[in-house]
Parts: structure tokens; sequence; C-alpha cells
């Protein structure tokens, strides 16, 4: 669905002003808006993973280490699709009110994606660098987007998600090296057409989520913080969006519909998306390939 499409429709949780901001600017922040009950329940399942983590001593497919991790002191960077980890967070993904609002942006038919939880550890937890989404898993259109939930509170000292404003109207970068291989983020010479100056971090209170257009150019700084900052990541389509490469983190829920319908006819947008390496044969986590933890595929 076009925006026009989606603004045509009435909202279910978002007032029309604050859907209007999300397609000027490409992003939203809504402060506490996920029950207190819900969170206390994520936080819980989210300490057994912590618990689980402390008896892995590699990073795999599902769980994503620090190299300083240990059972005595766990450091995880990522826990790869978490809602085929522990069913409560499908039931948070697909039966909340993050898919009312979801539909409130990209139309009545929701489609998921993938999902992921990036802890950021206290005292060094890794900075993402400035990318774009969409080059990871490129789709027919640019509806799909990111909703971010704040497990706990988020202060700026944390390493809260940082976007660059309307962005996702603007250009899209490559992101592969000058050597050929896959880095997951925006050069140095590119970012120079990017207006960092422009950046808005998004902090919040435990409940808080936040939202990001698969185009826009985000990021976050590295936590300096003694307190750590869990996000747990969930990624939606329009039902009309399809994708054109192998979902780099998938599940059996990948292509689910969670509101409306499946769609009969796919839409396409005219604007090219670069693609990504093959995710086919294995795909490790944004961290390993952007801080080139050892050699990555060329495309």
């Amino acid at each position: 669905m076009t925006p026009e499409n989606v603004l045509s429709n009435p909202p279910r949780v978002l007032s029309q002003k604050q859907r209007e901001f999300y397609f000027e600017n490409g992003y939203l922040l809504l402060e506490r808006i996920i029950p207190d009950e819900v969170i206390d329940q994520l936080r819980r399942v989210t300490a057994e993973v912590v618990k689980d983590s402390r008896s892995r001593t590699r990073s795999d497919h599902i769980f994503d280490l620090e190299p300083t991790h240990t059972a005595e002191e766990p450091r995880l960077r990522r826990l790869s699709s978490p809602v085929d980890y522990h069913p409560y967070y499908w039931e948070f993904c697909s039966h909340s009110i993050l898919g009312d609002i979801v539909a409130d942006l990209v139309g009545t038919d929701v489609k998921f994606h993938h999902s992921k939880l990036n802890f950021k550890w206290a005292r060094g937890g890794a900075e993402v660098k400035w990318h774009q989404d969409i080059q990871f898993w490129p789709h027919t259109n640019y509806s799909p987007l990111t909703v971010g939930t704040y497990l706990y509170d988020c202060g700026m000292d944390q390493g809260p998600l940082a976007v660059i404003p309307r962005s996702h109207s603007g250009e899209l970068f490559d992101q592969y090296g000058t050597d050929g291989n896959w880095t997951g983020f925006i050069s140095d010479r590119d970012l120079e057409r990017v207006d960092l100056v422009s950046a808005v971090y998004l902090p919040g209170p435990a409940g808080s989520i936040t939202i990001h257009n698969c185009r826009t150019v985000h990021g976050s700084r590295p936590n300096e913080s003694p307190s750590g900052r869990p996000l747990l990541l969930h990624t939606f389509s329009s039902a009309d969006a399809m994708a054109y490469t192998p979902n780099p983190i998938d599940s059996p829920h990948s292509q689910e519909i969670i509101r409306g319908k499946m769609a009969r006819y796919a839409h396409h947008d005219p604007r090219p998306c670069q693609v990504p390496p093959d995710w086919s044969g294995g795909y490790k986590s944004i961290f390993h390939y952007q801080q080139r933890e050892n050699k990555v595929m060329a495309m």
C-alpha cells in the first residue's frame, strides 16, 4: 500500500498526526505505550535467555556473544529470532497492541518478517554503525518497518537508537566494502552525504517503543553505562511486500499474517534496492559483519 492508501484508513491506535509524522520523517517514538504487566513478563522471559547463555561458549545461529562472554559474566549481543525461543515473545509480537500500531503505518494487512533481541550490554555494549535495513532483506516495496521495545529505562548514556529524520526519502546506500565484501554499514565517504547533524536520539522509559522505516538511516552508540539496554526488535511489512531474498533471520512464523489477510497481488515500488549476499547458507549478525570479526562472503 502507498502512504496515501494507509492514511485513508481510520487509525486503530495512533493519531493521524502521528501517522503523518512517520511518513514525513521515517520514525516514531511512543513512550510508555506497552503495559507494565507485559514488560514484566518480557523481563522474566529475557532473564531465562541470559541464564541459558551462561552455558554457551561460542556464538551460534541463536546466541551472538561478545568475545569476553563467560558463564560468570555473561555478555550477549543478540538473541536471534526470540519468537522461536519462547512463546511469549511471539504472543507479544502477534497479539499485543504492537500489531495494531503497525497496521496504522503499513495498512490493514500486516505480515511478520523477523525478530531479534539486541542486548547492548553494560559498560561497553557494542555500537551499531549507521546503516539502512532494507539492503539486508530487500522487498518489492518499502513498507517494512522495525519496532523496538525498551524492556528497561533507556537513557542517553546507554546507546539509544538514533535516526536521521527524512533519510527514508533519500538515497539508498551501498553497504558493501571496497573489497567487495558485505559490511552492513554506510562507509565514511558516503556518510558525508548524510545529515548527521540532524540525528535524533530516542531514549525512553521502559515500555516505550521506537519505530523506523526500512530505508531510514539509523544506528546507536556503545553503552558506556553500568546498566544494560535490551531492545526487543520485530520487523513487519504490509502483506503486499514480497521478499526478494532469503530471510537472514528466518523463522517458522516468517510471512505469517498477524492482522488482516494475505495479499493477492504484490505491490512494487519502482525504486531499486541493493541485494545482499546469499543468506541461505547462514547469517551471523550485524555485529559480526560490521566489526569484520572474520572474512565475510563476497557478493
